[in-house]
């Protein structure tokens, strides 16, 4: 995963609760191999009619910011649904509340979920209820900018660090590796009968 610190695109706006994993990319379509890409089956039942016929729709080409309402990314834990957004374009996620494991998959993928209030969500979508606007989110201020309106979001600490060095939980992990050193040294010389014979 490539690192991130300033994103800078078009932002759309929808103005929905519980836009859920199965929403996001259809059950159907996840027998599909993840490289032709998922992009073009992102929210298909809403962009498109029962003939695939597109619908008109506020996600178009070029977006890669999505701001929306609470509960985004709820349902189940397929992480096509982040594969989706990303292979779609899109890099930034603004919502009020988002689905525990959706949140987690979007880090791991290079996806910003950018919690913010409620009211804040709304400032925002009144910013882009004309049509798409210019956005910026910058992991290291903490802050999406669209249009006239600037406003502070919530990401965990370690999710920051993940995004802006590009890292997994692996290399998230590895970060400590003194300290757990530290940790299985100390764990040793008090307990050494529960240490496994031959490992030191």
């Amino acid at each position: 995963m490539k690192g991130w610190t300033r994103h800078e695109g078009m932002a759309a706006g929808l103005p929905q609760e519980n836009i859920d994993t199965d929403q996001l990319i259809p059950a159907r379509f996840m027998s599909a191999p993840r490289s032709e890409g998922y992009g073009k089956f992102l929210l298909h039942d809403l962009r498109f009619d029962a003939d695939g016929t597109p619908r008109d729709f506020p996600l178009g080409p070029g977006t890669s910011v999505v701001v929306t309402r609470r509960n985004f990314g709820s349902g189940s834990s397929r992480e096509a649904a982040v594969y989706a957004l990303v292979d779609f374009g899109i890099r930034v996620v603004v919502a009020p509340s988002f689905g525990d494991i959706f949140a987690s998959n979007a880090v791991n993928n290079g996806l910003l979920p950018a919690r913010v209030t409620p009211e804040m969500a709304e400032q925002l979508l009144g910013q882009l209820a004309a049509g798409p606007v210019r956005v910026v989110a910058d992991l290291e201020t903490g802050r999406i900018r669209i249009g006239d309106e600037s406003v502070p979001f919530d990401l965990v600490r370690s999710w920051r660090d993940k995004l802006i060095n590009g890292w997994d939980d692996i290399d998230l992990t590895l970060r400590h590796r003194a300290e757990i050193a530290t940790f299985a040294e100390r764990y040793r010389r008090a307990s050494p009968w529960t240490w496994p014979r031959g490992t030191g």
